[in-house]
């Protein structure tokens, strides 16, 4: 048989999921590793869902989406940011961030384009940078500056090849959100080098101390940048498959073009959803985002009790402590102490080689179960 794509097949499975399918195996697991609301998603949403289901609403919408989520999501942007995006030509529902990532990127690159991912980082970026055509060009951060990414290591990677800057924040795996003269820092050297910029903002709503920075509202970064957002982190909305894309218009009309071949619409029923998370689930929003504020103030205080020195991080929902102390690199960390004491954790080194040394945890769990898993984590360190 011929060879099949060679990009596809030496991409390696998600680290992530691999703990994830060995911790679903066992009992009496306790599981840190998947990066997913524990949370159901609030009734009213739910409701809204159900209502459109009994009402027959299970059609496709148009390509770009129903015109009164892009409405309202600009409108957000505006109220929250000061990010000003016209709904009707630079906008775009898509089947989650994962997809508007993917479409960014098959819009942006063309082959042997670079990309400038500053790690660790999120499982999925430089895959999709690979899926794209593209080559990923990983620039390390340092866990003593809180991960917080240095222009000049990024200026130093720029080569005549660089085309975009990839970017988390608030970040997974390390919690991390960038300051903002960072951030401007950034949107200055895309102006200098003529770059792209792609801001993964899903985790924006959890931001615990400080104010978010939507990248698109910088001076000078919205004829450039690309800001991806969706609902299934703090709308607890993973399974509806609902982000968005938001970019100058001629990229958003080429994402539309990808997407009207390969998705054509996100789902109907999920739309409608996402329309009554915006509208009237505020307030179940800020209670959730309360609790995990609440989980990470005591979670994080916790591992630091055991002897993990951990950052607090100031956004999403993972811990990243660091385990130097074990004497174990984060895979042998990992894989012992899910067999030990049946936590399962993601170790650092799967998000890029500024990992290592760390593992992530996240804590949207209930909080009896996190602080039951630092009861097994401390015992497991004793044993070492």
């Amino acid at each position: 048989m011929k060879a099949l794509n060679t990009t596809i097949a030496g991409t390696p499975p998600s680290g992530i999921r691999r703990f994830f399918d060995i911790a679903a195996e066992m009992e009496d697991v306790i599981s840190l590793g998947v990066g997913e609301p524990d949370f159901v998603t609030p009734w009213r949403i739910r409701e809204a869902g159900i209502y459109a289901l009994e009402h027959g609403f299970t059609t496709y919408t148009s390509n770009a989406g129903l015109a009164e989520l892009r409405q309202l999501i600009c409108a957000d942007l505006h109220t929250r940011y000061r990010a000003e995006y016209a709904w009707e030509t630079e906008c775009l529902i898509t089947t989650g961030v994962s997809e508007g990532l993917d479409l960014a990127l098959r819009v942006l690159l063309n082959a042997g384009d670079e990309v400038i991912i500053p790690e660790p980082c999120y499982v999925a970026y430089e895959p999709c940078v690979g899926f794209a055509g593209g080559t990923a060009v990983p620039v390390p951060t340092r866990w003593e500056d809180g991960f917080a990414v240095d222009p000049a290591v990024v200026e130093a990677a720029i080569t005549p090849r660089t085309k975009a800057i990839l970017i988390g924040s608030p970040a997974n795996p390390t919690g991390a959100v960038q300051p903002r003269a960072a951030l401007e820092a950034l949107v200055r050297l895309a102006e200098k080098h003529d770059l792209y910029l792609v801001s993964d903002e899903i985790y924006d709503r959890l931001t615990y101390d400080g104010t978010h920075t939507c990248l698109g509202a910088i001076p000078g970064a919205r004829e450039r940048t690309v800001v991806l957002g969706g609902f299934s982190k703090a709308q607890a909305m993973t399974g509806w498959r609902v982000g968005w894309i938001c970019a100058p218009s001629a990229v958003a009309e080429l994402c539309v073009r990808v997407h009207q071949y390969t998705m054509l619409c996100a789902p109907h029923v999920s739309q409608l959803a996402a329309v009554e998370a915006l509208r009237e689930a505020d307030q179940d929003v800020e209670d959730m985002v309360a609790d995990y504020d609440r989980r990470r103030r005591v979670f994080v205080k916790g591992l630091r009790e055991i002897g993990l020195d951990c950052p607090e991080p100031g956004g999403a929902f993972y811990a990243f402590p660091s385990i130097r102390s074990s004497g174990l690199d984060s895979e042998t960390f990992a894989e012992r102490l899910l067999k030990a004491e049946s936590v399962a954790v993601v170790p650092g080194n799967v998000f890029g080689p500024s990992g290592e040394g760390h593992i992530r945890c996240s804590y949207a769990t209930a909080l009896p179960l996190l602080e039951e898993a630092l009861v097994r984590m401390d015992r497991f360190l004793r044993s070492l």
